[in-house]
């Protein structure tokens, strides 16, 4: 990611955030649920077709599928055109790009993981043959990455910010994010800088919400009183159509089972900070009082997995109950906690981190905040309506048969088989 936003230094973080963060404006927002939708159908009509294929073949209208990789797919999808103005077109075909894509973000994951950077000694990437494969992809990428960036920049209309978020993104033939930053005016910007801005989004944005969706089809299929209930608001919103911007506000539900998805599996479980100077942090409920001296250059882990499912802040906090976020919850004498109260946020439309005054912390909190969270929200959101519109799910086996893999996000060890069936109304 080089000096993308994630790994970026104070400077280059400062810099690229102020110009990245008008990029995620409300028109922008707006306009990207059409790219939900649009993405999500093509997932929705390929399921269809094998369902009518297996129809054909053995009369049987319930087929099998790892909705993971599914979903990874979608995500790849959305994020191409909505980031790059790329169609990857990988729910229905594979191309040198996407395979390199995927290598990359397997080695994104080995390397958040592993425990020590061989790959930073210079020889390991000809010694090793995962480190060749992925110098490889990664050269595709960029060669990828390079010619959208080229042709963004020979096309550039400069323009003051103002002017970029008042576009009529609706009827924009490129509304990408490259576009935004390339457009605007102001940012003199080297392609380097771009390169590592794309890739950034593209790690961050894609298995994160490719897991959000994984999970949400788990927790659902284990309380089928919720996929009706979450039916029934589908039916009474959207009927057959697909999500708009205006109907989705009224999918309060499948909002709220996108919390609760984050809740009880965030992506990622962990946050990192490093502290920049000598610290006292305090000491915490029931903690040391005097608080806990902590030096400079200090990593620290802040587990929001624990976080979000401590007794503390939450009643029956393993249970899935996407309502809880519509109830206010006294501090019940927590010391330094105010409790969680859905008014400390008016018009917001999915609960936050200041409603529940950080112990809810799905995208971090502060300046490092996640800069992509209701794009990804609405992306959620947009995905699982249009699933549970068409289809019946269900686990092929055993909550319990599925095995958790905790990395940069919490995955499937062996993906999400779940029998699909279209649904009988």
């Amino acid at each position: 990611m080089g000096k993308g936003l994630i790994p970026a230094d104070l400077d280059t973080w400062k810099l690229r955030r102020r110009a990245i963060t008008p990029a995620f404006h409300k028109l922008y927002l707006e306009a990207m649920v059409k790219v939900f939708s649009d993405c999500s159908e093509k997932m929705i009509l390929k399921s269809e077709k094998l369902i009518r294929e297996k129809e054909t073949s053995s009369g049987e209208d319930t087929i099998e599928l790892d909705l993971e990789a599914e979903f990874s797919s979608l995500a790849l999808d959305i994020i191409g055109l909505s980031v790059f103005n790329y169609d990857f077109g990988s729910v229905t075909k594979e191309s040198p790009v996407i395979k390199a894509v995927y290598g990359t973000l397997f080695e994104a994951e080995h390397r958040s993981t592993f425990y020590f950077p061989y790959w930073n000694f210079p020889p390991a990437r000809w010694i090793v043959p995962r480190q060749r494969k992925f110098q490889s992809d990664l050269k595709i990428i960029n060669d990828c990455l390079d010619g959208l960036i080229q042709n963004a920049k020979e096309t550039r209309q400069e323009t003051d910010v103002e002017k970029l978020q008042e576009r009529d993104y609706t009827n924009l033939k490129d509304a990408s994010l490259l576009r935004f930053l390339v457009d605007m005016r102001g940012v003199d910007i080297d392609d380097r800088q771009l390169r590592d801005d794309l890739m950034t989004m593209l790690i961050a944005g894609h298995e994160t919400t490719a897991a959000v969706l994984t999970w949400a089809v788990f927790l659902l299929s284990q309380n089928p009183e919720k996929i009706r209930k979450a039916q029934a608001e589908i039916d009474a919103v959207l009927g057959q159509g697909p999500p708009t911007y205006e109907s989705m506000k009224k999918l309060e539900y499948i909002r709220l089972i996108v919390v609760e998805v984050l809740r009880l599996f965030p992506q990622p479980p962990l946050l990192i900070r490093r502290t920049l100077k000598p610290e006292t942090l305090p000491g915490g409920h029931k903690g040391e009082k005097e608080g806990h001296k902590v030096p400079k250059g200090t990593d620290i882990f802040i587990s929001v997995y624990n976080l979000h499912r401590s007794p503390y802040f939450w009643d029956n906090p393993h249970d899935f109950e996407p309502e809880r976020f519509l109830r206010t919850k006294e501090s019940n004498g927590i010391e330094g906690w105010a409790g969680f109260d859905p008014s400390r946020s008016p018009g917001a439309l999915y609960p936050n981190e200041i409603i529940a005054d950080f112990a809810f912390l799905p995208f971090g909190g502060g300046p490092r905040k996640c800069i992509g969270d209701q794009f990804a929200l609405m992306e959620s959101t947009v995905a699982l309506a249009m699933l549970f519109q068409k289809f019946d799910v269900e686990l092929r086996g055993t909550p319990e048969s599925v095995e958790l893999v905790s990395g940069a996000t919490i995955h499937a060890k062996n993906g999400m088989w779940c029998k699909l069936k279209r649904r009988s109304k």
